[in-house]
């Protein structure tokens, strides 16, 4: 008997010591982005060749990890259909089968998008040129980070008492349909799923850029599984999400009341350009973020119970509905019954105002950005996407977020929630620079 009893403890010793460690994950991380930004990819559009490259990549290296494939090579294939012409996309799902016998038939979905924003032809001197969105941290970083989790997973499979599910969604940059169909139509288990863990942007660090988290769970719980994964041997401690949050693949999920955990290093202003290429990846955070996640999973996926939201996320919930790209409208927002170049001449360059300290700087260019049009036509999550300086990125966020009420766009007769992006231009004239002279 005191035999065995010491065997039971080294058991439980050795599971313990194997929880709580930190893998040196960076160059895989490294590899599977710049993979992912590889220019044979051309920009993952939705529904392109690269596309289903950047899927067949996934699912190789999942499968390579250790990971039980749920689909085939090609994919749980949905159509999203637009005026301009449908689009075919998929998404790559598996899953880490969960150790306990009365918690296995549980489950812990991670997620992200592998999809971007594909090319851009210009024409520079009468010649075509190309223009590339490799999207490295948006969201190349994410994908690269499901990879490497689920291979630890699958690794130490012993430790998890829940199942964890892998998914990367397509067509996430279409207002996130790949997540939306593996909620709604494709996961008939979807009642099963205790919790969703959304990897989202997760390749820059620092002070600048921390890892960072939001979730709706109650906050007794939430606070519990920080600390718990906080008693881990782990360097980086996320903060958490305060305020308006960026639509991502947790929407559906978070429709659904499924606590989801939103992680992130933030936006950056290189997202949706040309730049934002794998050389700007801090590779080192990444992998501390990467150890942080692996113990956070292995906390969720062992506690008995994940409550619902608490009282005080009522506002949030009222806003978690899915956010449609202009595209699937059959009628889109207006502005006083006109389009978005109404809006920019009538209203932005109208209320616009010109920073002092940038003219002084000579600061111009263009600001992208993001916001969503609500069922009542009121402007919310006004966010910089690509910007210039913070002094114009602020003005431009500004002069969107105090916009009239819009009139909302439509879906077959019902109004929707929109998401538009429109670039706000800031352009030194002459009499800026005689002013200068003075």
């Amino acid at each position: 008997m005191k035999k065995r009893l010491i065997i039971l403890l080294l058991l439980e010793f050795c599971a313990a010591s194997l929880a709580a460690q930190n893998f040196a994950v960076a160059p895989a991380l490294q590899r599977h982005v710049e993979a992912l930004c590889d220019e044979e990819l051309e920009g993952r559009l939705a529904g392109s060749e690269g596309e289903r490259a950047a899927a067949a990549y996934l699912y190789q290296a999942l499968q390579e990890a250790g990971v039980l494939m749920l689909t085939d090579s090609l994919g749980q294939d949905f159509t999203i259909k637009l005026p301009e012409g449908d689009i075919h996309s998929q998404n790559i799902v598996g899953i880490v089968q969960g150790s306990d016998p009365l918690l296995r038939d549980e489950y812990i979905v991670v997620g992200a998008n592998y999809d971007h924003m594909g090319t851009n032809l210009l024409t520079v001197d009468g010649e075509p040129v190309v223009q590339l969105y490799p999207g490295a941290d948006r969201n190349a970083s994410g994908v690269a980070m499901l990879i490497e989790l689920a291979r630890l997973v699958a690794d130490y499979q012993g430790l998890f008492r829940r199942s964890v599910i892998f998914v990367g969604f397509g067509a996430g940059e279409q207002g996130t349909a790949g997540a939306w169909y593996f909620v709604n139509r494709a996961f008939e288990q979807i009642g099963s799923v205790k919790a969703m863990i959304d990897l989202d942007c997760l390749g820059r660090g620092g002070l600048d850029h921390p890892l960072t988290v939001f979730s709706q769970l109650g906050s007794s719980d939430f606070q519990y599984l920080l600390n718990k994964t906080a008693e881990q041997p782990v360097v980086h401690l996320p903060e958490v999400a305060r305020g308006i949050l960026p639509a991502s693949d947790y929407l559906p999920f978070y429709e659904r009341q499924i606590p989801v955990f939103w992680f992130s290093t933030g936006t950056a202003r290189e997202h949706r350009t040309i730049k934002d290429t794998p050389r700007l990846i801090d590779w080192s955070s990444m992998e501390s973020n990467c150890n942080y996640l692996y113990h956070f999973l292995l906390v969720a996926a062992d506690i008995d119970e994940l409550s619902p939201a608490d009282a005080d996320s009522g506002k949030r919930a009222a806003r978690s509905e899915r956010v449609h790209a202009v595209s699937d409208c059959d009628v889109r927002p207006q502005f006083f019954h006109s389009n978005e170049r109404h809006f920019l001449q009538s209203w932005v360059y109208k209320y616009l105002k010109y920073p002092a300290t940038a003219i002084e700087r000579k600061l111009q260019g263009q600001v992208l950005v993001s916001f969503i049009i609500e069922k009542d036509g009121s402007v919310t999550n006004v966010e910089v996407e690509s910007g210039i300086d913070e002094l114009l990125d602020d003005e431009a966020v500004r002069v969107i977020s105090i916009s009239p009420k819009w009139i909302p766009g439509q879906i077959r007769g019902e109004k929707v929630r929109t998401r538009m992006v429109l670039p706000v231009e800031f352009r030194l004239s002459s009499k800026w620079d005689i002013g200068l002279k003075k």
